[in-house]
């Protein structure tokens, strides 16, 4: 509802604007031309983002020092932090860095974005720069039309500095001309009254605007002609900080609980730092003063010294946080609390994964884990062995022989409450994913919903072998008893052997010890290593028991198979050609025959 009355509130003040004014046509103008360039960079900066930068992200995120590093150097590159704030919120959802990692590399990138107001208050309005604008527009539209990926991301760069440059020009001469018929200083306030109240204005500017890049291009063309005064000035800057956070609160709202506390805690470092230079804004301008005495700056050079102002603003704010990061992942985390779920749901899979096909895809490989965690507990269940047993290291020949006591469950009512909400959702957001992918990110996906079936298809099989495994495994008939213990016996150490391979996702070599599974599956065929023939001739079992273990050593070759399969899918490191050379290296049916023959 406030967004049906603001749209047209702000239109009709424009309106009403142009009108009266064509000075206040061309600084709108200029506005609009720089937000238009902050988009087309942005939208180039995002052609480069398939891969690149998400494996950048990875390694340069273990520690706090490297992510507020990443951070500032995006941030300078891009000069936007929006941008970046999108891909960390979209990485955090989908599981590839932690909450500290993320709040490490939205404070880096807010340090980086001052590195703009120095390039706009130190060449922007000293040198002529629409004469750069025109080249870039030009190279930059004509590489837009391109066919090449590559090309046409430089061309949106290209096109978007030239609309940020022209859009500075126009701001620039707009506030010049506007002086004659207006001043706006007439309108300054001071004191504490003055600095709320332009704080205010700053942040209602940045929220319109969604840019505090933007407000803060204003706010420097309008002190370098002398439209608004120097301490007025620094509280807009202050607001433009503040207002920013409009932009992270927004992109976390299609995001899982830890984008949102990511988004809330880069809200409370702005406003605690806002709330901080509010009240020191007299003593910081006497700092500032001495600052700009040091490196030569002339007395009435504001432009510059809003530039040092906005530097130590965001660079304290992080002096201040960083020592705190871990009680402020303390207290978003209380106030973002992650929901219990009365039923399965998407962990991962959110709308603001599919912006960059890198995480979509990695989306969809952390779910599938997600599926895989829960169906884990289901099949250990299903043959009456415990999870913490199979994950410990406790002899589990010894465990499946001792415990004959069968555990309860009801693998339809687990189904429908922990996998199928859940399989039918990794399904629908592979297919809004595949829109945006490259063929080779689609063969990715395909064997990624592969690998779900197969763990849907294990707990099938896993269902079909409990009806009769809590019968046998506490029969009086020995040999029976032993055989039904084989079988928790082997699928328990397959479960612990793919857990294994999840802890060590890094060793491009634990994915071969699959292999070995494969072959022991073959072995202990019971109908074809004769095991169930010899059995059946010394009646040690009825035919009854013998056309059960037949049946269910089917489906135990089935449910290994499948979570074989799931883990040469789900558990290949690297990236996709490591990947793909690792699953390479696993024998293939006929391999694995000539080895049984060999």
């Amino acid at each position: 509802m406030l967004r049906k009355v603001i749209l047209p509130t702000v239109l009709t003040l424009l309106a009403y604007g142009f009108w009266i004014s064509e000075d206040f046509k061309e600084i709108s103008a200029g506005v609009a031309i720089f937000l238009f360039g902050m988009l087309a960079l942005e939208q180039g900066f995002s052609t480069f983002t398939g891969g690149v930068l998400e494996r950048v992200l990875r390694k340069s995120t273990d520690k706090m020092w490297k992510s507020l590093s990443f951070g500032f150097t995006a941030a300078t590159v891009m000069q936007s932090s929006s941008l970046v704030s999108v891909i960390t919120i979209s990485f955090l959802s989908a599981g590839l860095i932690g909450l500290i990692e993320g709040m490490g590399i939205i404070f880096g990138a807010n340090v980086g974005t001052t590195t703009g107001a120095w390039l706009i208050a130190g060449f922007g309005l000293k040198v002529k720069i629409s004469a750069y604008a025109m080249p870039m527009l030009v190279f930059g539209v004509v590489m837009v039309f391109q066919r090449s990926k590559t090309l046409k991301g430089i061309g949106y760069i290209l096109a978007g500095l030239g609309f940020l440059f022209l859009g500075i020009h126009h701001m620039k001469e707009g506030f010049e001309t506007f002086q004659n018929q207006i001043n706006l200083t007439d309108f300054a306030m001071e004191g504490f009254a003055g600095v709320l109240v332009f704080t205010l204005v700053g942040i209602a500017a940045t929220i319109i605007m969604q840019s505090s890049h933007a407000t803060l291009v204003l706010v420097i063309t309008a002190l370098s002609v002398q439209q608004v005064t120097y301490e007025n000035a620094l509280a807009l800057t202050i607001g433009a900080n503040v207002g920013t956070t409009i932009t992270a609160v927004l992109g976390s709202l299609t995001s899982n609980f830890n984008g949102k506390r990511l988004a809330l805690a880069d809200v409370l470092f702005k406003v605690a730092a806002g709330v901080v230079f509010m009240v020191t804004l007299q003593p910081m301008i006497t700092v500032i003063e001495s600052i700009a005495l040091t490196i030569g700056l002339s007395h009435d050079d504001y432009t510059l010294k809003l530039a040092i102002f906005h530097t130590i603003f965001n660079i304290t704010g992080v002096i201040i946080m960083v020592p705190l990061i871990q009680q402020l992942v303390k207290l978003v985390s209380a106030i973002i609390p992650e929901k219990r779920r009365e039923q399965a749901e998407p962990i991962y899979l959110l709308e603001s994964a599919l912006e960059l096909p890198d995480t979509a895809l990695e989306a969809v490989r952390k779910e599938s884990l997600h599926l895989f965690d829960n169906a884990f507990e289901i099949i250990a269940h299903g043959i009456s062995l415990h999870r913490h047993d199979i994950l410990s290291d406790v002899d589990l020949e010894e465990v499946s022989n001792q415990q004959s006591k069968k555990i309860e469950i009801d693998i339809d009512a687990e189904y429908e409450k922990n996998i199928k909400t859940l399989y039918n959702e990794i399904i629908t957001f592979i297919s809004q994913a595949q829109t945006v992918m490259t063929p080779e990110q689609n063969e990715e996906l395909f064997i990624l919903r592969a690998a779900c079936r197969d763990i849907v298809e294990a707990i099938k099989g896993t269902k079909h072998l409990h009806k009769n495994m809590v019968r046998y495994i506490s029969a009086d008939n020995e040999s029976i008893r032993a055989e039904y213990n084989k079988i928790r016996l082997f699928i328990g150490e397959v479960l612990r052997e793919i857990n294994a391979m999840k802890l060590v996702r890094d060793d491009p070599t634990s994915i071969l010890s699959l292999d070995a599974i494969r072959l022991e599956m073959e072995e202990n065929d019971v109908t074809a290593n004769g095991m169930l023939e010899e059995l059946i001739r010394k009646e040690r079992i009825t035919a009854d028991m013998a056309t059960s273990l037949m049946n269910d050593s089917a489906y135990l070759y089935d449910v290994t198979k499948n979570l074989v399969q799931m883990g040469e899918a789900l558990f290949a490191s690297g990236d996709q050609g490591i990947r793909e050379a690792e699953r390479s290296l696993i024998l293939d049916d006929d391999e694995m025959e000539e080895l049984q023959r060999g």
